[in-house]
């Protein structure tokens, strides 16, 4: 990479779901990606070094659960839940929290 070139942040599919708290384990993050059931902005993903960059929308199905989050951050290393909480935007929450628009 050239000199003064800005190069935005990423970090690994992987790593990210690991320190988010989405799996328990990288092994079991790995395994979540390579049988296809993650997508990063509507796009399945299977490549476990599959790089996100902040606000990529994530689609993840976890046994009959599905779970829409956007990418608000990064960590170096996995902390505490309500840390981990911090990397994530919940898009189901934000659906609920908007109010319903009704036709009449």
């Amino acid at each position: 990479m050239p000199m003064g070139e800005a190069r935005s942040p990423s970090h690994r599919l992987d790593k990210w779901l690991w320190c988010a708290r989405i799996t328990r384990s990288r092994t079991g993050a790995q395994a979540l990606i390579a049988a296809g059931q993650v997508r990063v902005n509507r796009a399945r993903i299977t490549r476990v070094s599959h790089e996100l960059k902040i606000d990529d929308i994530l689609t993840i199905i976890i046994g009959s659960r599905v779970r829409v989050m956007k990418v608000a951050g990064f960590a170096m290393r996995r902390g505490p839940a309500v840390a981990a909480r911090m990397l994530y935007e919940d898009m189901r929450e934000a659906d609920a929290a908007s109010p319903e628009i009704r036709a009449e």
